[in-house]
């Protein structure tokens, strides 16, 4: 019956959402990104979840620097592929995927060139995250950067007025 109750709600809400999270769990992933950049520098996290009917709703988040001590000592995301072994047996052991990726910049939530060329998971339909202002605040939807890989370093963009259409936060997620 929960089930049921928390579908007819996102139906209602967000009824064109690929994308979900609670709100407890968002807000702590933000505070915890906007710790680890303390303000001068990008941080991130592979987000992990499950998907189910075409929505992917966000169960974790998984820390680029805990994955690889050294992916943000340039001052911006640069991680390892040797690091993502961990990634997928803590994914293999939880029964989760990785259901998109979020990082931060240090003004607009823009995805750069260098995000363009390097998707952090290459595969058609891996979705990234970009915060604005290295999460000094937290944000709802509509002010990140929400971008979807077609493959050939190809992206739709599901930012601004189609945001919270495209990623839903709420009580359940």
């Amino acid at each position: 019956m929960n089930f049921s109750i928390r579908a007819i709600i996102r139906a209602f809400v967000a009824p064109d959402h690929f994308l979900s999270c609670s709100y407890s769990l968002w807000n702590s992933g933000l505070c915890e990104i906007r710790r680890r950049g303390a303000g001068r520098r990008e941080s991130g996290a592979f987000l992990v979840g499950k998907e189910s009917n075409g929505i992917r709703r966000i169960c974790r988040f998984i820390y680029y620097d805990d994955l690889d001590p050294h992916s943000l000592d340039k001052g911006y995301v640069h991680f390892n592929g040797a690091a993502y072994g961990p990634l997928w047996q803590i994914c293999q052991s939880s029964g989760l995927k990785v259901v998109g990726d979020i990082h931060t910049h240090p003004g607009a939530a823009i995805q750069s060139s260098s995000d363009r060329q390097n998707p952090m998971v290459a595969i058609k339909g891996h979705i990234a995250l970009i915060v604005p202002n290295f999460a000094q605040k937290i944000v709802l939807p509509y002010e990140l950067g929400i971008y979807e890989y077609e493959g050939a370093h190809r992206w739709k963009n599901h930012s601004g007025k189609n945001a919270a259409k495209s990623f839903y936060i709420g009580l359940w997620g």
